[in-house]
């Protein structure tokens, strides 16, 4: 490796060779845009499975009706956004790489370290639900279940990505007819008297059987809300690994989201609808509890949905695992992270940025505390939110010549609404979990300590996400000795 080293005002740049980019290799047209809109719902359909229900004791039926409709204006305004953005920037680095281009070395390794917090403690949450569902099955749950799903899923991901995402496509079809099953068995026994069965917080300011715990109780539901879309913006992370990123990617994270507003709908009015708002709140399985109370718990519809349900935790799991793998490379091959972490083998895959933050995510998962694991990803995905809105905002106005297969509909207003969404869902982190929101912002502290004393005078000129620096400063080197030579003339 060649150390030559040029430096900006806030980073210092370190030049490498071919033989370093060359062990970095991710596997090219392993995905078209069905796969990619697959993988979107992939990442997200656990949610329909477990975690937003406990919307519904933060806020009633009311309080989380509210905020699903906030969140769902923001992440569709998000996801039209990120649809311009991976077209025109289609690299690893997803979120990471746009804001890199808007906002220079900080920010991008800011918004980096908010969508790898994010997908690194998902996974712990969603195995903690895993463990809800295998117990409801064979009655076995706890450390030997999250080990045994950590280990054979991420041991999936190392066979290749080809052959993981069409796996992955496969557990996702599974998970939507079992959706589809909970649908229809459902609506016959749907009431709209059952939304409304909490009891109401008398001392909470705007109460109503609407809204039992009160105005508050939308800012209470909001990270529940999130977590029927949480990690759809991932989609972009495959952009190394797409066939033709300008077409397929917003082809494909735009599929994928109409297809979980309509699976988020279904589930937050039938679920409660049929079983009542208040037994659905505290449930682990909310699917399975609410066809077991109209059907019976030995009904064909709860057993099938139990088994087949797990499926939908399971696809979430297993492409969030894909995800967090490619921030993590992303980041490690242009230095901001341990270089050591983005080494691809001979399948093209990152191996140890698949194991490394799955340990940290398996040790995440032995507190069983599933709910403010939620808290936390979503504390990180916020942040991401808020600033790759930005970016779209920053470029669409600093570089209106900027290559973009695709543009976003309204433009820097679509954007903007998302924008302001983004920081009214942060800031619901701390009124639903302070400890959630503290031990998110440790980490972040962690995080960016290492960067401002280490890893920001160690990055990689060569790195894709940081050769536009590169180009950028050797730009502005040549102005510099123009001007300083004299004119021979």
């Amino acid at each position: 490796m060649s150390h030559s080293r040029t430096s900006t005002a806030s980073v210092d740049y370190e030049s490498v060779d071919e033989a370093y980019l060359d062990k970095r290799k991710l596997k090219k047209g392993a995905a078209g845009w069905i796969l990619l809109a697959s993988l979107g719902v992939s990442y997200v359909i656990s949610g329909d499975y477990a975690g937003w229900n406990f919307g519904l004791a933060a806020g009633g039926f009311g309080g989380m009706l509210v905020a699903t409709i906030l969140m769902a204006i923001m992440y569709t305004a998000m996801v039209l956004s990120i649809a311009e953005l991976s077209s025109s920037l289609p690299t690893a680095g997803g979120g990471y790489s746009f804001a890199r281009r808007a906002f220079g070395p900080w920010g991008g390794y800011v918004t980096g370290t908010a969508i790898l917090l994010e997908y690194a403690i998902a996974p712990a949450a969603i195995a903690i639900f895993i463990g809800g569902y295998v117990n409801e099955l064979i009655g076995l749950n706890g450390p030997l279940v999250y080990a045994v799903f950590y280990a054979v899923f991420v041991g999936i991901h190392l066979w290749g990505a080809g052959e993981a995402l069409k796996i992955m496509m496969g557990i996702t079809a599974l998970a939507v007819i079992a959706i589809l099953v909970f649908v229809v068995g459902m609506l016959p026994h749907f009431d709209p008297a059952n939304l409304f069965d909490i009891s109401v917080n008398t001392g909470a300011l705007g109460a109503s059987t609407f809204l039992p715990e009160g105005f508050i109780g939308i800012w209470g539901a909001l990270p529940f809300a999130i977590w029927l879309f949480l990690a759809v913006e991932g989609v972009p992370l495959a952009a190394e690994e797409a066939g033709d990123p300008g077409r397929d990617m917003p082809r494909g994270i735009i599929t994928a989201m109409l297809v979980l507003l309509v699976f988020g709908a279904c589930v937050l009015l039938l679920a409660p609808g049929g079983a009542g708002a208040a037994a659905m709140s505290e449930h682990a399985a909310p699917l399975v509890g609410a066809l077991q109370a109209v059907y019976g718990t030995d009904s064909w519809a709860a057993g099938f949905v139990n088994l087949v349900g797990l499926a939908g935790l399971i696809a979430s799991f297993f492409s969030i695992i894909y995800g967090y793998s490619r921030q993590t490379f992303a980041l490690s091959r242009a230095g901001y992270l341990p270089r050591w972490l983005s080494v691809t083998g001979g399948r093209k895959v990152p191996f140890l940025a698949l194991i490394v933050p799955g340990v940290i995510g398996f040790l995440l998962s032995l507190t069983g505390k599933g709910d403010l694991m939620i808290t936390m990803a979503v504390f990180g995905a916020t942040i991401s939110y808020a600033m790759m809105t930005l970016s779209h905002i920053l470029l669409r106005r600093r570089e209106p010549e900027l290559e973009r297969p695709y543009r976003t509909p309204g433009g820097v207003l679509t954007s903007g609404t998302a924008f302001v969404l983004a920081i009214v869902a942060f800031l619901s982190t701390f009124v639903v979990s302070v400890e959630a929101a503290l031990w998110s912002a440790v980490f972040y502290a962690i995080m960016l300590a290492y960067f401002g004393f280490y890893s920001r005078h160690h990055l990689v000129a060569q790195a894709p996400e940081e050769e536009f620096e590169a180009i950028a400063l050797a730009e502005r080197e040549l102005d510099a000795q123009a001007e300083t030579t004299p004119d021979r003339a």
